[in-house]
């Protein structure tokens, strides 16, 4: 017993001294005067009331209307105001349904979403995404200063917290995406404090898209190639820029391909554009080689298509030199783009190291040289890592397809593009061609999706758009 007693009293130890604390002084609370209060509630609700035309113009008219008509003339005359503006917009909805789509339809979803789904859930979405601050125990949230809506997307302009940056809300795009439901948020930056939340309502890239019909007069430096999410028609740059595609197998290369060789087979078929092709698989390309001016599809013929490809260059360059500065596509001088299907084969996974210095040669010249004489390297590519191709920063215009892993968004379109919304690694693997483009001088990525060109469709450019021969 005394034993049990004595281990008992070594495991207590003694408590060390407490010091004596200082004094400390604290801010006394006093209770706010219950007429204070008041005054607030009552300044708040007068400051909403007087702002109220300005944020709701169209509903503060038709309810002064309303009460006028019904003040003048009673019931009948509120009933025949109503059934006279009725009758007056159902003939603006079908004489002019995308003029009352814009300033009517579009203009009362903006008023609903804005107090429905974003001024009711604000302050819990920014305060569980950390986008709210407390200075002195108050608490202060961005402002919503307006909502608008297109036929696709909601924009919400907010007015952020001083010492707070855009960053803030682009690193925390997937919360609020989530937090108001949208399948996606993007961040645009207008000015000091004020940036504007994209938040679309539904995918309008869900669907596939056929292939587009060739233009009879092609800009180069506009081709069609497939639509934009907005609705708007992605038009591809070719002529004064280079090009590089990156997606994982499935992604949809093909179709950004193929969409932009069938956009200038009418340039083909005049002479003013060829197009010289290196295709490794020999599946890809090969379909329509009657199109291309050049093929190759083993490493030396590419190797050397891309060392005449140089000489090429070089040789016009000599010729405009002191007497042209800008080329023009002409028989003589066409505008030669040079199509690389999977340009790692050349630069980082043939055996032999001399091929790939000289591919890594020759594309480096083509894409340092080559945009003011009329070249552009077009680009395709799995693996965005440097040690498989350290030459991305030679190609100003940038398109990811569907990507494995987060880190090769910023490898493929540039250091924060997934913090502006390219989230490329989470495209839908059953969506091929949808991608995100970010454009040399624009930090803003835009998503698209290239149409799908099909092997009829490229029978039929082959028959119309050939040209006369093409060399091995």
């Amino acid at each position: 017993m005394l034993g049990d007693n004595k281990a008992g009293a070594t495991q207590v130890r003694p408590t060390a001294p407490v010091p004596a604390r200082t004094i400390r002084f604290t801010t006394p609370v006093v209770q706010t005067p219950g007429i204070f209060i008041l005054t607030g509630w009552l300044w708040r609700f007068l400051r909403a009331l007087v702002l109220l035309p300005a944020q709701f113009p169209v509903a503060v008219s038709a309810l002064g209307a309303s009460i006028a008509a019904y003040q003048f003339g009673g019931w009948i005359s509120l009933a025949v105001l109503w059934s006279v503006v009725d009758l007056v917009l159902l003939v603006w909805w079908r004489r002019w349904p995308r003029s009352f789509r814009d300033r009517v339809a579009l203009r009362v979803l903006a008023a609903w979403r804005r107090l429905w789904v974003y001024r009711r859930h604000w302050q819990p979405v920014l305060v569980v995404a950390g986008l709210a601050e407390s200075y002195l125990e108050r608490q202060y949230l961005p402002q919503i200063r307006g909502v608008t809506c297109s036929a696709w997307a909601d924009r919400v302009r907010v007015r952020i917290v001083a010492g707070t940056s855009p960053a803030d809300f682009q690193k925390r795009v997937t919360e609020l995406a989530h937090g108001f439901g949208a399948p996606s948020c993007r961040v645009e930056v207008r000015g000091p404090r004020d940036v504007v939340l994209e938040f679309p309502r539904y995918d309008t890239l869900a669907d596939p898209i056929d292939a587009l019909p060739i233009p009879e007069e092609p800009d180069l430096s506009a081709l069609p190639v497939g639509v934009c999410e907005d609705g708007e028609l992605w038009t591809l740059r070719l002529h004064g820029t280079h090009v590089l595609t990156v997606g994982v197998t499935g992604a949809g290369k093909g179709s950004v391909l193929w969409s932009a060789i069938r956009a200038m087979s009418s340039a083909i078929t005049a002479g003013i554009a060829e197009v010289w092709a290196i295709d490794p698989k020999r599946m890809e390309l090969s379909y329509g080689l009657a199109l291309f001016a050049h093929y190759a599809a083993d490493a030396e013929t590419a190797v050397a298509l891309l060392e005449a490809a140089v000489a090429a260059m070089q040789e016009r360059a000599e010729r405009y030199a002191g007497r042209q500065r800008v080329h023009v596509p002409t028989v003589r001088d066409p505008f030669t783009v040079v199509v690389l299907d999977e340009v790692a084969f050349l630069t980082a996974y043939h055996p032999d190291r001399d091929i790939r210095r000289r591919a890594e040669n020759a594309i480096a010249t083509l894409t340092s040289q080559g945009r003011s004489v009329g070249f552009c390297v077009l680009a395709a590519l799995q693996d965005p890592r440097k040690e498989v191709l350290n030459l991305r920063n030679l190609f100003p215009d940038k398109i990811a397809l569907r990507l494995d892993e987060a880190s090769q968004v910023d490898m493929v379109l540039g250091e924060g593009a997934r913090d502006r919304g390219a989230n490329a690694h989470l495209i839908d693997p059953e969506l091929p061609g949808v991608a995100f483009v970010k454009l040399e001088g624009s930090p803003v990525p835009v998503r698209v999706r290239a149409a799908f060109v099909s092997d009829a469709d490229i029978d039929h450019m082959t028959a119309e758009a050939a040209p006369t021969g093409v060399e091995g």
